[in-house]
């Protein structure tokens, strides 16, 4: 039971971060945000 509510909760939260992303660029700039901000945490 707690495996579907974590499933869906994780879906629901992919399909309104993608629906935030208006056009595939925008999605590929979050993609690489995402990225740069994790290297930095890991550089600093």
């Amino acid at each position: 039971m707690i495996r579907k509510i974590v499933l869906a909760t994780v879906l629901s939260g992919m399909v309104l971060g993608t629906a935030a992303c208006n056009t595939v660029k925008g999605a590929g700039r979050d993609i690489e945000s995402v990225g740069q901000a994790g290297s930095d945490a890991i550089h600093k």
